[in-house]
Order: structure tokens, then C-alpha cells, then sequence
């Protein structure tokens, strides 16, 4: 190969690299709406949708639903049942907001609640669920969050929702079959994880007392009712047997 020939290869190739380092380098887009980005589904359950809370009326309870983080142990156990209990008392004498009813279940909590509008309800529920979050890890000795996400609250609007209300809360373990958990738990009527013990609606009023093994849990001090659902109407459907089993509401 003669010397020109090789001094052309080089010549071509410096070329070819000055104009490959010479090339503009692809912008890159962070942000702006494309395939595949975003947190991926997990198919368990999520945060409910971020809209605008409904306005709250003092004549309208709400049901709320409060989930806790994954890896988190069992609620229904005497240490938390105590924590809980020590939060309830921060509320007692509240008119604004007012807890009525509470139930403890496994991985989640229910409540009834009365609040006289719409702020009330929002501060009324983030001081519940701060120092729950407190109590609960205190006694487990942990750091970190507690809860999943916000609260989830439905309002009670009618007799008949009232009383379907009371009943999935006060009998939630039911439904859960944590009835069926312990020899203790078996001889129970009514749930010892709950207020169910402050009703004064069931039906079996006789059976409406703390089972045996569960004699030493102090009852959760709650506020008794003003809304006129929670007192009286409810009861124009009948009052609540301590055997029914809540379905879905």
C-alpha cells in the first residue's frame, strides 16, 4: 500500500472522529408525560384519592377507617390497647369533636366520630392519629410511621346507615373472625378490643359485659352521643344483637 493511500485512511478516520465528538448530544427529558413512568401498581390497597373532603355538618357522624403501615404488628394486643386508651382521654371533654365509638382491629382501627364542621373533623383527626402514632410506638419501642394514609371518613345521613354503622364497628372483630383467635376471645360476647362495652343498644343486654381474661383492660373512655342519629334514631331499625356478623357497608 502506497504512502498516499495510508496517509488518506488516517486523514479519513481523524475526520470521521472529529465529527462524532462534534455530534450534539441527545437532550434528556425528566419530566413530562411517558410510557412506563411514575410509582409502579402494586395491587394492594392505596392512599384514597386526594379530593376535596365534603363539608361536615354536627348532625352528620362519620365513620372513619384508619389503615397502618405494612410490617407492622397486631393491634389487638393489651400494651396497645392501653396506648390507645391514653389518647382517648386527651379528647374527653372535646364538644367540637367528639369520639364515640372505637374498635381495634388486627392492621386497622374504626371509629365514630361527631364534629361540628369541617376543620374541627381535620384537626380533631390529625391530633388522634399524631398521638396514636406516638402511643403505639412508645410501647413497641419503635420509630417511624404508624399509619398508611390519611383517614378515610364516610358521613351518616339516615337512621338505617346509622345503625349499620354501629353494628360493622361494635362487631368488626365478627367480621374479621377475631372471635375465633383465642380460647379467651371465644368465651367473649361482645368485643374487648372496642367500646362495645359503653353501648347501650344491644339487645342482649345481659351478655353486654367484659369477658372473662379480659377483666383487667380498663374500658375506653369515650363521649357519649348528641347527634340525634347516634341517640335515637338508629333505633327505628331495631337494636344490635352482640352475634350479629357485619356485612360490607
Amino acid at each position: 500500500m502506497s504512502k498516499r493511500i495510508t496517509a488518506l485512511i488516517k486523514m479519513a478516520a481523524r475526520t470521521q472522529l472529529a465529527l462524532s465528538l462534534e455530534e450534539p448530544k441527545k437532550k434528556l427529558s425528566w419530566g413530562g408525560k411517558r410510557k412506563g413512568a411514575g410509582r409502579k401498581k402494586s395491587g394492594t390497597r392505596r392512599d384514597p384519592l386526594h379530593r376535596k373532603r365534603p363539608s361536615v355538618s354536627r348532625h352528620e357522624p362519620r365513620h372513619i377507617t384508619i389503615r397502618l403501615v405494612g410490617g407492622m404488628p397486631r393491634l389487638r394486643k393489651g400494651k396497645i390497647y392501653n396506648a390507645l386508651r391514653h389518647t382517648l382521654k386527651l379528647f374527653m371533654g372535646d364538644l367540637a369533636f367528639r369520639i364515640i365509638h372505637l374498635s381495634i382491629q388486627g392492621n386497622h382501627l374504626h371509629l365514630i366520630v361527631e364534629a361540628g364542621n369541617k376543620r374541627v373533623l381535620r384537626r380533631g383527626m390529625q391530633g388522634f392519629m399524631i398521638s396514636a402514632a406516638r402511643q403505639i410506638n412508645k410501647v413497641l419501642r419503635r420509630k417511624g410511621k404508624v399509619f398508611a394514609f390519611r383517614y378515610h371518613a364516610t358521613p351518616i345521613t339516615s337512621p338505617r346507615q346509622a345503625r349499620n354503622a354501629l353494628a360493622y364497628v361494635l362487631n368488626n372483630w365478627r367480621r374479621h373472625r377475631e372471635d375465633e383467635q383465642s380460647l379467651a376471645s371465644r368465651f367473649a360476647a361482645i368485643d374487648p378490643y372496642s367500646t362495645a362495652r359503653s353501648f347501650k343498644g344491644w339487645a342482649e343486654t345481659d351478655l353486654a359485659v367484659m369477658p372473662p381474661g379480659f377483666r383487667s383492660f380498663v374500658p375506653l373512655e369515650v363521649a357519649p352521643p348528641r347527634s340525634w342519629l347516634l341517640n335515637a334514631g338508629w333505633r327505628k331499625h331495631g337494636e344490635i344483637s352482640v352475634h350479629e356478623v357485619p356485612g360490607p357497608l
